[in-house]
């Protein structure tokens, strides 16, 4: 399931739980993606500003700024990333806000790392899918 790109795919990790930021990073890394960590949102956003990232996966409950805040921005200046919301109180309510706010998925904790790496390789097949048809 790693990557078959010769470019390595960059994701960044907005995680304030280090346990699930680590473990995350660990089998993202072993796929073969290359991954930055933010343990809050303002970190996390700077790091998008600084590095362009194909896909950030965020965390609802974050400390200062919420997920859905950082969504909302990362949404609004890199729309071509994807960006997949983690959450450990899943609610109808944050699901239908975040994907409103622009999430491409939303999972719930604890996260299976083969269902997280299934949704990741969709998404990136269907934006790769979608730039192909706006060349054509």
């Amino acid at each position: 399931m790693g990557q078959l790109l010769s470019e390595k795919t960059k994701v960044i990790i907005i995680e304030d739980d280090e346990s699930i930021l680590n473990s995350l990073k660990e089998i993202l890394m072993s796929e073969g993606y290359e991954v930055d960590t933010a343990t809050d949102g303002e970190v996390g956003i700077k790091k998008c500003k600084a590095n362009l990232f194909d896909l950030a996966l965020l965390d609802i409950k974050l400390p200062g700024m919420n997920g859905t805040k950082v969504l909302e921005i990362l949404h609004e200046e890199f729309p071509e990333m994807i960006k997949i919301m983690i959450t450990g109180y899943p609610s109808l309510e944050n699901a239908v806000a975040s994907l409103k706010r622009g999430a491409d998925a939303y999972l719930m904790k604890p996260v299976n790392p083969s269902s997280l790496l299934k949704v990741m390789n969709e998404k990136l097949s269907e934006r790769s899918n979608n730039r192909l048809r706006r060349r054509s």
